[in-house]
């Protein structure tokens, strides 16, 4: 960590300083990008810590201590994507054992353990982790692990880390948060008892819609070493420039936050009283089930929101409507962007599911952007309006 950071400094500051130094030979403020392949040794078995590019990169090295930072954890590593990261994650675990999965997880994730990884032995139950007596009883002799979103895409369901991280405790198994929806800025699982953060770096972290990524977040150095081993071995790391990006990405996070924030809930409060507006799922809403635990567990309530139209003409019409906002997959950069959960995001979900978690035909998502929040309610307004 740069010797310029207190060790209780703020996140805005550690967004800014951790994991970076002056470059030795030029002084340059910013990390360099080490677009290189490989290192000139000294001599057989003499190196300055760098072999070759796919174990270790002095740009990406800056990023992982940065994000571990971040995520006030003891190591990160960051890989070409946060699904890579999900797999290299799911790696720790063996054939024949037994992970309990928030239901209404990322489609994408979902995807990977149902149809990738169950083919080699793993097993998962889908359980509504927001019941922590639902996660107790879904534990079994072979359970090993606990995936949990937290907020869930897309209906914005909350989980009780610090509840989850006892009964895993309890039990002797890893917790891994995915932190994607709130970034480190507004939640931080590690500090609430988690074992592992996973990240889609392409989101907030990033924050401006120009690089594809992801990271593990660990607080067991043990764990660590078994996430490197695996980084290297299977090489789905983040390219030099990826690291680049998303360090100048983070350090602006805590300002492109607060501004998230506000947006988010200036909008959710426009569609709860809009008339045309079935029901809204955010976070920050006192209506929501779970708003008293967003209040203890997060420092804000972040910019994804969902809603109902009521139908699928209705959400396509909206979604084909809106101007300003952009109908596109993805969230968290700066700009508004609109989806429809059931066909894109999660269509790899069977439709009966779908059905059962509240991903209806109906169901608009929305990452609200930094804009001015007056054009992006009036845009939304007039794309209501005509439904």
């Amino acid at each position: 960590m740069s010797n310029k950071i207190k060790e209780n400094s703020g996140i805005a500051t550690l967004a800014i300083h951790a994991g970076q130094e002056p470059d030795p030979a030029t002084g340059a403020i910013i990390t360099p990008i080490y677009q290189t392949s490989t290192y000139v040794q000294e001599g057989v078995g003499q190196h300055k810590g760098f072999e070759y590019a796919r174990t270790q990169n002095p740009t990406r090295l800056a990023l992982e201590r940065n994000l571990a930072a971040l995520e006030a954890g003891k190591a990160a590593y960051c890989f070409s994507s946060g699904m890579s990261a999900i797999h290299t994650v799911l790696m720790l675990i063996s054939s024949g054992d037994h992970c309990i999965v928030s239901d209404t997880t990322y489609g994408g994730t979902f995807r990977l353990f149902d149809k990738v990884l169950k083919n080699f032995g793993l097993e998962f139950s889908y359980v509504n982790t927001s019941s922590v007596e639902a996660v107790k009883d879904a534990i079994k002799p072979n359970t090993k692990m606990v995936f949990i979103e937290t907020p869930t895409n897309p209906i914005m369901a909350l989980t009780d880390i610090a509840a989850v991280a006892q009964i895993c405790k309890e039990s002797k198994l890893k917790l891994v948060v995915d932190n994607t929806f709130a970034s480190p800025y507004l939640q931080q699982p590690i500090k609430l008892g988690a074992d592992i953060v996973v990240h889609s770096t392409t989101k907030y972290l990033n924050g401006h819609s120009d690089s594809v990524g992801g990271v593990v977040v660990v607080d067991d150095l043990n764990v660590g070493e078994r996430i490197a081993f695996l980084q290297n071995a299977a090489g789905a790391i983040l390219s030099p420039f990826d690291s680049w990006l998303v360090l100048r990405g983070t350090k602006t996070l805590a300002a492109r936050m607060q501004q998230h924030d506000k947006n988010g809930r200036e909008v959710a409060n426009f569609l709860v009283e809009h008339r045309k507006v079935e029901k809204v799922f955010y976070p920050g809403l006192s209506t929501h089930p779970h708003y008293e635990l967003a209040c203890r567990q997060m420092k804000g309530f972040g910019a994804m929101i969902s809603f109902e139209t009521g139908s699928y003409k209705k959400a396509v019409s909206f979604l084909e409507t809106v101007k300003l906002c952009s109908l596109a997959e993805s969230l968290g950069g700066v700009e508004t962007l609109v989806c429809h959960p059931a066909s894109m995001t999660h269509a790899s979900i069977p439709a009966q599911e779908r059905s059962r978690l509240g991903i209806t035909e109906g169901l608009v998502r929305i990452s609200v952007g930094i804009e001015n929040v007056e054009d992006i309610i009036d845009d939304i307004d007039q794309a209501l309006e005509l439904l």
